[in-house]
């Protein structure tokens, strides 16, 4: 893919600093809201559907080691961000957040920020890069123009905090309904379920591999999301439901119970045959149990969920529990390394010299 022309404007792009997070926070907080010539991914995290969190904002322990962090710089004034989370045992980098102020020129810093994204990580030897955005303010056509590729979409669903959280199941309930707490041993098993449920294309951009099912815990990111972000402030437990012959895995769902003022996280992936019903109310009890555990008391601020549009019908069965969409948003790819078709060994090639009786 070649790399989109440099647009012309004034400023210049840097890494930002730690004086830059006063000025930061106020840009992140006028792009998330509906001001005049701002402009961001447009993510329905920030939107007036929720209204009472921000996921996006820029607290100082938010950023890890491997983040990286660039304004645009305008006649001293920061006038544009960029915001991307590395997934270090991947090579992967993920988008999630890009901002700028500017009415005349907004388009122009963002591209500029996402080209010098794009520059670090060939740099670093980045894999692949990850945008989830809406498709608004010329999100799609920004990236499609710094060689993303669009490859899937993503609905939002949302299940306020006005509706209780069902009961905690116990141990006995959950077993009597073939669901457990998910092992690092199931990785095989998860693979399988993410290869029946998830499209050939698809499964050839994002590039799991077994071992990646098996970090479970805070540095699980499988399967993907638009709203990953979330996941780094949240305590993150996944739950499977097993076939009823103990052959394989019918449903995976992962919950992230937050730790900050945002929703909580459930991310369902199901057979199609398969109705994931009574896993989602025991993910939803498992929300509810956490939320008391050890005697802390964490606000509910509702639980988001989102569903890839073709691992309908899960959207429905979430609906069922409560679940409304809010939104659906736009996945983007761009990959760094050259594929090759088939690889494969082929004969070596050897010449050969006839020779004819009587030479």
């Amino acid at each position: 893919m070649t790399e989109a022309r440099t647009p012309k404007v004034g400023g210049k792009v840097r890494a930002a600093r730690l004086t830059d997070l006063a000025a930061l926070g106020d840009l992140s907080r006028l792009a998330q809201s509906d001001s005049n010539g701002a402009r961001s991914l447009g993510l329905p995290v920030n939107g007036p559907p929720i209204g009472v969190f921000s996921l996006f904002r820029l607290p100082l322990v938010a950023f890890r080691p491997h983040d990286l962090l660039f304004v645009h710089e305008t006649d001293g004034r920061v006038s544009g961000l960029v915001r991307v989370e590395r997934e270090n045992w991947r090579d992967d980098w993920t988008i999630v957040e890009l901002d700028a102020i500017r009415a005349a020129n907004a388009g122009d810093i963002r591209l500029r920020l996402v080209q010098q994204v794009l520059r670090e990580g060939q740099k670093r030897g980045a894999a692949r890069f990850h945008v989830a955005c809406a498709d608004a303010d010329d999100n799609v056509e920004l990236f499609m123009q710094a060689g993303f590729a669009r490859y899937g979409e993503e609905r939002v669903l949302y299940r306020p905090p006005e509706q209780a959280l069902p009961a905690p199941w116990s141990d006995r309930d959950a077993g009597g309904h073939r669901i457990r707490p998910a092992r690092p041993t199931d990785a095989p098993a998860l693979m399988q379920l993410y290869s029946v449920v998830t499209p050939q294309p698809v499964q050839r951009l994002e590039a799991f591999r077994i071992p990646d099912w098996e970090r479970q815990g805070s540095n699980w990111r499988v399967p993907r999301s638009s709203l990953a972000p979330i996941l780094r402030f949240a305590d993150l437990e996944g739950y499977v439901l097993e076939s009823a012959d103990g052959g394989q895995l019918d449903a995976f769902a992962q919950i992230g119970v937050a730790r900050a003022d945002q929703p909580h996280y459930l991310r369902l992936m199901g057979r199609p045959d398969v109705d994931p019903s009574d896993l989602i109310q025991y993910a939803l009890g498992a929300i509810a149990e956490q939320l008391g555990a050890g005697g802390e008391t964490r606000l509910d601020r509702g639980v988001i969920a989102p569903v890839r549009t073709y691992e309908s019908p899960a959207n429905r069965r979430l609906e069922d529990a409560g679940f409304d969409e809010i939104a659906i948003v736009t996945l983007l790819l761009r990959e760094t390394l050259v594929r090759v078709a088939e690889p494969a060994l082929v004969p070596a090639a050897v010449r050969r010299l006839e020779v004819t009786r009587g030479s």
